[in-house]
């Protein structure tokens, strides 16, 4: 499934030459990660509430074209790989009033305990794996 997430930019996220700093696309990447979460009914505070932990273990963003301030861009992102225990994703970053598309990306992530230890979602949250899945699936 493709979920969508949108806000305008913040002056404070441009650089010296009026664009985004390339480094608030990844944050943007989190951002929709979040969304998607609450849309799906698990907020994120719920999971660590849990003691579950979501690290990136990967990620990478390919620049195209430049957004700037008071732009307003949307993040698609779908997850393209979940088996319980890893978690991948793909983002493309479009100016919503042109529809170019400004940036794609992928993260890989994981889910670990507090201990640090990783741990099989479907095992241990049987009722949050299964919203994932519904989600992941469409």
């Amino acid at each position: 499934m493709k979920f969508v997430y949108e806000r305008q930019v913040f002056y404070y996220e441009t650089d010296q030459m009026g664009i985004v700093h390339h480094s608030n696309y990844i944050r943007w990447f989190e951002e929709a990660r979040t969304y998607l979460l609450e849309q799906i009914g698990i907020p994120y505070a719920e999971m660590e509430k849990e003691g579950i932990l979501i690290p990136v273990l990967e990620v990478s963003s390919e620049y195209r074209h430049p957004v700037r301030f008071g732009d307003v861009f949307c993040v698609e992102l779908f997850c393209s790989r979940f088996n319980g225990i890893r978690w991948t994703f793909e983002y493309n970053v479009y100016n919503k009033a042109t529809g170019e598309l400004c940036n794609t990306g992928n993260s890989s992530h994981c889910f670990l305990k507090r201990d640090m230890r990783p741990f099989n979602m479907k095992k241990a949250y049987p009722g949050m794996y299964e919203k994932l899945m519904k989600a992941m699936e469409g």
